[in-house]
């Protein structure tokens, strides 16, 4: 008989305690609190991906972030975490380097002498404080995001501050959520007509396919293959079965440069 109270007892211990744990508030991914900061700017100061860097300039926050990103322990992060934070530390420092240099117009500008860009050019200035170590905007783009996560849809995240480049997304990438958000990046970028269009059996495509094509496959038919799905209007029967087969021609758009800043006028 005490045998069995005892247990009774430690039931209803367990199921107390369980609900009482039922009951928190679920804890927030680790990294959200970190980039916190950086979406409530991108919330506040980009408008279908444009960008108010004036604004940002003036945000006292956004030094801040920056600062808080070079004390991540970046091998404590699981792996969608790190990818997050990398495509974040990305946009944020090409944010950063407009913002240092007071550059309104391309950011080709930077660091250009004579009408040339000089060797190190916008991409390779040591600008970025992350992790505890300097890299340039290429090493984090070519050495880590490239090399070693190799997911294709960062193409549609990272944004080299352009026109023509995917749209910056109005809120900050995190690990929970990456899936979901590359995914809608993709969408959004590849069913846009004004940037991707397939007619007579020719497929017009963002000259980023072009510099990285076999991020997209191992051959120009797999990166075929890779957009299709994501063509939103209807061709053709036969344009449709060429396109699915991966046989279309390509035509790459030209690139506009220009600054993807809001106009505030």
């Amino acid at each position: 008989m005490r045998v069995a109270t005892r247990f009774v007892r430690c039931l209803s211990a367990a199921v107390l305690l369980a609900a009482s744990v039922a009951s928190l508030p679920a804890q927030s991914p680790r990294d959200t609190a970190l980039h916190a900061p950086f979406d409530r700017l991108l919330k506040t100061h980009v408008r279908a991906g444009l960008v108010d860097y004036d604004a940002f300039a003036r945000a006292p926050e956004f030094p801040r972030y920056l600062a808080s990103l070079d004390t991540v322990h970046v091998s404590a992060l699981s792996e969608d975490e790190r990818l997050a934070y990398w495509i974040n530390v990305y946009n944020a420092y090409t944010i950063q380097l407009i913002v240092r240099h007071h550059e309104r117009q391309s950011i080709r500008n930077i660091n250009r002498t004579l009408g040339f860009l000089q060797l190190k050019g916008p991409w390779n200035e040591p600008i970025v404080k992350a992790g505890g170590q300097v890299y340039t905007l290429d090493q984090v783009l070519h050495r880590i995001l490239r090399r070693e996560f190799h997911e294709s849809r960062v193409h549609f995240a990272i944004v080299p501050a352009s026109k023509s480049a995917p749209p910056l997304r109005s809120e900050a990438y995190v690990g929970a959520r990456l899936g979901e958000q590359l995914e809608d990046q993709t969408r959004r970028f590849l069913s846009d007509t004004t940037k991707t269009w397939y007619r007579n059996g020719v497929l017009g495509l963002n000259r980023l396919f072009e510099a990285y094509e076999r991020d997209f496959g191992s051959s120009r038919k797999e990166m075929i293959l890779f957009v299709a799905p994501y063509i939103t209007f209807r061709p053709t029967e036969p344009q449709r079965k060429r396109l699915e087969e991966g046989r279309a021609l390509l035509n790459y758009r030209q690139y506009d440069w220009s600054l993807n800043v809001r106009d505030k006028s």
